[in-house]
């Protein structure tokens, strides 16, 4: 079963696939399944950035900075691309990390 993601969660890429970069865009091999799917240049660069876990606000974060993109459009997007990564069994959604002590969670 996968974790609900949100922006708190960690997402990193699944051990079970094989990444080759075709020219900016990414072509991934699921291992277990022997699909291949591909990313385009902005699919690939998340793909590059979850290759380490990192939280899903991290990744939203790195791509408003990179990319001339509306904030709500940029996490919705990027919020259907990593559930579709997830279901596919390229990434992993960790737990959220539990909030300081003292701070509120933010989603």
């Amino acid at each position: 079963m996968t974790l609900p993601l949100t922006f708190r969660s960690i997402v990193v890429a699944s051990k079970n696939q094989l990444t080759c970069d075709l020219s900016g865009e990414a072509a991934i091999l699921h291992v277990d399944s022997g699909q291949y799917y591909g990313l385009d240049a902005v699919g690939a660069r998340v793909w590059e950035l979850v290759q380490q876990p990192r939280s899903a606000r991290e990744v939203c974060d790195a791509l408003l900075e990179e990319y001339d993109v509306e904030p709500g459009r940029c996490e919705r997007d990027l919020l259907q691309l990593l559930e579709s990564l997830a279901n596919a069994g390229l990434i992993e959604i960790r737990e959220e990390p539990p909030a300081p002590s003292g701070e509120r969670s933010g989603g």
